[in-house]
């Protein structure tokens, strides 16, 4: 049998622990919803269609620890969301089937260069720049769907004990199941494919030392300080 002779090793796949199990969670791509709760601005608005971006594997990592604050910016925030993680690939997936294609779930934090992205908006550049960064999506254990059913609790997030995001994961504009159908509309999702939901309103800025507490009722917390300026 002939082996592939890569030029260079590549890196092991990212992964994520699996609550209850000892086995990890291969993560491929990174989906993320954009205002997926009600802001005070958006109030009374009729629902507009979602709006989808990504961020790759590579910044995914372990809800534990420090979060690295990122160099380019003066005002890194949080963003506290529901996380889906994909069991089975598919395409044009109908959304009274959708959550079918869901494996687990967990709470994930989508960090968030503000600045940077306030910047690409108001010239109408992408958003890459503010949400792509080391470190800039800390997700905690994946809670199987067998296990736990699918979610309809709040979601919370404090900054030194002091409440900044509460919201009930029902406020959502675009259900899971209906964001599921939409990207696979666009793009066939495959196993192994994270989907982090949106934020609720109460988004605000860290800074060095900061503890950050958060998470989904019934799903996972997460408690991390906030690293030194780089």
């Amino acid at each position: 049998m002939n082996m592939t002779e890569y030029v260079f090793t590549p890196d092991l796949p990212v992964t994520l622990p699996v609550a209850g199990s000892q086995q990890r969670f291969p993560v491929g791509r990174v989906f993320c919803v954009g205002r997926n709760y009600p802001w005070p601005d958006t109030q009374g608005q009729s629902r507009l269609p979602p709006v989808f971006f990504m961020k790759p594997a590579s910044n995914v990592v372990d809800a534990q620890g420090e979060i690295a604050f990122p160099p380019l910016t003066e005002e890194f925030a949080h963003e506290i969301e529901l996380v889906v993680a994909i069991g089975e690939g598919g395409a044009n997936i109908p959304e009274d089937q959708a959550l079918a294609y869901v494996w687990g779930y967990g709470a994930g934090l989508d960090l968030t260069r503000r600045d940077v992205q306030r910047t690409a908006k108001s010239s109408g550049m992408p958003w890459e720049g503010a949400k792509v960064f080391d470190g800039a999506a800390p997700i905690t254990a994946i809670v199987p769907v067998s296990r736990a059913g699918h979610p309809d609790g709040e979601l919370w997030l404090n900054v030194n004990g002091q409440e900044r995001q509460r919201d009930s994961l029902d406020s959502q504009i675009w259900s899971v199941a209906e964001i599921i159908s939409r990207i696979s509309q666009s793009v066939a999702l495959r196993a192994g494919d994270l989907i982090m939901t949106g934020s609720p309103a109460g988004v605000d800025v860290l800074q060095p030392g900061d503890i950050v507490n958060a998470g989904i009722d019934g799903i996972g917390q997460i408690e991390m300080r906030v690293g030194p300026r780089t």
